[in-house]
């Protein structure tokens, strides 16, 4: 097949991450022609979110790629854990769910990135520009067209029959769109760095640690541990200049079989800030645009539902908008129900990360058995009812399923 021209039809994808490229990856297979737009020149972004739930592996099963994404480097937890000074709590567990993949597949997301850009670079008509920054949107009667974009020193623009936002948290396209985001809470701000793992170290689960101030999150990657460092909103200036001795000092506290390796985090720039925030916008569209994703709807990392929720935003878009996008026919009404397909379940799973971060924030502060603590209690204790913490941590409320003509491509890979 030759190449096809990126014009007018094309669909414009900004941000290449899971959500943006699952999404192009999916357009592609029904011979849509689209362009993925990525700021930066390649995928290795470190300490991004890294655990593909059951809902996504059964996603790239149905695409046939499971399989070879398995064959890649990679642990598995097939459990979620809340470990505090008296013992731990399972907060999910994933081995009791009836899939062929009962756990969290860890895998640096530069891999998995990479990975989704090989498939789709198999499709002629689909294309990765790295190092384009997007400037402005390109507008005709209250339509978004298209967008205009940097690269190398040089602007270009791009026209395109849809332009999609999904270019995380921070989303130029939103800002640009002018859609705001409305702030759910203060939010908390992560800090990341790695530890090496020993063959001895305890597997197969991602613990949440709380004891004192700071909440301390563990993930199996094995040949090193991810470590997620939480501390207040706006206090990165204060913790850089405290360094990070009180850090060591705190992991070592709290997980005694890692005190001897936190000697291995020796100055600041091992660090990495992640801020985080649950907000969404009210509106995910303009005539000609949509945002999904974490450029929709923000998502604390609390339960790792931020991947899941903006590939199933990714699936949603293309099951609804393949068709009209193929007829020359889309509507600002086909973009309003991918939000409406989409938006109580972010709202509803949301509202409880909301209550979840205030929990975590005074576990170890008061003695008040709080409402999320006792209703695991209780779903862990009710036979029946054992399986759904872990259920909606894997796939949401109502996961998006893939429509059927997505198991055979409409247009063949190059």
């Amino acid at each position: 097949m030759p190449p096809m021209e990126f014009g007018p039809q094309n669909v414009c994808i900004v941000g290449g991450g899971p959500a943006g490229l699952v999404l192009a990856l999916l357009l592609a297979r029904q011979g849509i022609p689209v362009s993925v737009l990525e700021a930066a020149r390649d995928f290795e972004r470190s300490f991004r979110g890294d655990t593909l739930h059951p809902a996504i592996m059964e996603l790239l099963a149905g695409l046939g790629l499971a399989a070879p994404l398995l064959r890649l480097s990679h642990t598995r937890a097939h459990r979620a854990r809340l470990v505090r000074a008296q013992g731990s709590q399972v907060i999910a567990d994933f081995s009791r769910l009836r899939t062929p993949y009962p756990y969290l597949t860890v895998m640096a997301q530069s891999r998995f990135l990479t990975f989704l850009a090989a498939e789709l670079g198999r499709y002629p008509h689909a294309r990765v520009v790295f190092g384009a920054r997007v400037e402005g949107l390109l507008e005709e009667g209250g339509w978004v067209r298209g967008v205009r974009y940097r690269q190398a020193g040089e602007l270009h623009d791009l026209p395109a029959a849809l332009t999609v936002g999904a270019d995380g948290r921070f989303s130029k396209v939103r800002e640009l769109a002018g859609l705001k985001l409305r702030r759910l809470s203060p939010g908390q701000d992560v800090l990341w760095f790695a530890l090496p793992r020993r063959p001895s170290d305890p597997g197969g689960s991602i613990d949440l640690h709380l004891r004192g101030p700071h909440c301390i999150v563990t993930t199996d990657h094995g040949e090193r541990w991810q470590v997620g460092y939480s501390i207040r909103k706006g206090s990165y200036a204060q913790a850089r200049a405290a360094g990070v001795d009180p850090i060591r000092q705190a992991v070592a506290g709290t997980i005694p079989w890692l005190a001897e390796r936190v000697q291995a985090l020796t100055e600041w720039r091992q660090l990495h800030l992640l801020a985080v925030e649950v907000a969404r916008v009210r509106r995910w569209w303009r005539p000609g645009l949509l945002l999904i994703g974490d450029a929709a709807h923000p998502i604390s990392p609390i339960g790792g539902l931020g991947i899941n929720m903006a590939v199933q935003d990714a699936v949603a878009a293309a099951n609804l908008l393949s068709g009209p996008l193929r007829a020359g026919r889309l509507r600002p009404r086909h973009l309003a129900r991918v939000q409406r397909t989409r938006a109580w379940q972010i709202a509803v799973l949301q509202a409880q990360q909301v209550i979840e971060e205030r929990e975590v924030e005074g576990l170890d502060r008061r003695e008040t058995v709080h409402v999320p603590t006792l209703l695991l209690r209780v779903l862990h204790g009710v036979p029946g009812l054992q399986r759904l913490p872990g259920y909606i941590t894997a796939y949401g409320l109502r996961p998006v399923r893939l429509h059927s003509r997505w198991r055979e491509a409409r247009v063949e890979a190059g």
